[in-house]
C-alpha cells in the first residue's frame, strides 16, 4: 500500500466535514472579534482576525492528525522511534503570532497604542487552536466573552482607558502669562501633556505641538475654543489617536 492511499485511509467523509467544520467555526469567531475591532477603526480588523483564527485552527487540525503516517492501521505509534512530536506545531503558533501582535503597537511620546490590539491577535489564535482541537465549547464561550468584556470595558472605561489622546498643533504671539493660564486650566479640566515641544520664531510667534490625554467629558474642541479665547491664536490644528 503507499503512502499517498495510506493517509487517505485514516479519515472518513465524516470526519473531514468534521475539520471544514472546525475551520468555519474558527472563522466565525474570528470575525466576530474582527467586525468589533474594525467598528474601531483598529489597523488589526476583520480580515486579519479571520485569518489568524482559520489558520491557527488549521494548525492545530495538522498538529493532532498530520502524523497519520507514524501511526499503523492498528494503532501502534511510532512517536517513540521517529522522535514526533503532534504538540510541536501548535506551540509555534503561540510564539509566531507574537510578530503579527507586535506589528500592532506602536509609540508616540509617552503614549502607547494596540495593546489591546495584539492581545486580541494573541487571544484570537489560542480560540483558533482550541476549535481546531474540536474543542467547540470552550473556544466559542472564549471569543463570546473576550466581545462581552471589549464591549463592555468601552462603554464603561476607568483608569488610563478612560482618557482620550489628542494631537495638538497650534501657534500664537508670545505671551509669557499664557502658561500660567493655560497650565491652571490643564489642571482643572484633568488634562494631561504626555509630550512636548516649543519653537520660537524670530517674528515673535511660538508654535507648540503636544500630545495631550483628555477625560471624556472633555474634547479637544473645549481646547480649541480656550485658546482662542485666552490668547493670541493665529493657526490650530488637532487630530484624535484612531
Amino acid at each position: 500500500m503507499t503512502l499517498a492511499s495510506y493517509l487517505q485511509g485514516q479519515f472518513t467523509v465524516v470526519q473531514e466535514l468534521e475539520f471544514l467544520l472546525r475551520l468555519l467555526a474558527a472563522g466565525i469567531c474570528g470575525g466576530i472579534i474582527g467586525v468589533e475591532r474594525s467598528r474601531r477603526l483598529k489597523e488589526a480588523g476583520l480580515r486579519t482576525h479571520v485569518i489568524v483564527c482559520c489558520t491557527a485552527a488549521l494548525m492545530m487540525i495538522i498538529s493532532k492528525y498530520g502524523f497519520a503516517d507514524l501511526t499503523t492501521p492498528d494503532g501502534i505509534s511510532f512517536n517513540g522511534v521517529r522522535g514526533a512530536d503532534s504538540a510541536r506545531i501548535a506551540a509555534q503558533v503561540v510564539s509566531g503570532v507574537s510578530f503579527l501582535g507586535a506589528g500592532a503597537i506602536f509609540k508616540s511620546g509617552n503614549t502607547i497604542k494596540g495593546l489591546t490590539t495584539a492581545a486580541g491577535i494573541w487571544a484570537t489564535s489560542g480560540i483558533g487552536l482550541a476549535l481546531g482541537a474540536g474543542m467547540y465549547t470552550l473556544g466559542i464561550a472564549s471569543a463570546l466573552t473576550i466581545i462581552f468584556f471589549q464591549t463592555l470595558m468601552h462603554r464603561f472605561t476607568f483608569g488610563a482607558e478612560s482618557m482620550v489622546s489628542h494631537y495638538l498643533s497650534f501657534t500664537m504671539g508670545a505671551d509669557r502669562n499664557f502658561r500660567e493660564v493655560f497650565n491652571h486650566y490643564m489642571e482643572e479640566n484633568k488634562i494631561q501633556v504626555t509630550d512636548s515641544d516649543l519653537t520660537y520664531t524670530s517674528d515673535g510667534l511660538v508654535t507648540c505641538n503636544m500630545i495631550l490625554k483628555t477625560p471624556h467629558s472633555v474634547s479637544i474642541y473645549d481646547v480649541d475654543q480656550f485658546l482662542h479665547a485666552n490668547c493670541d491664536l493665529k493657526k490650530i490644528s488637532y487630530s484624535n489617536f484612531a
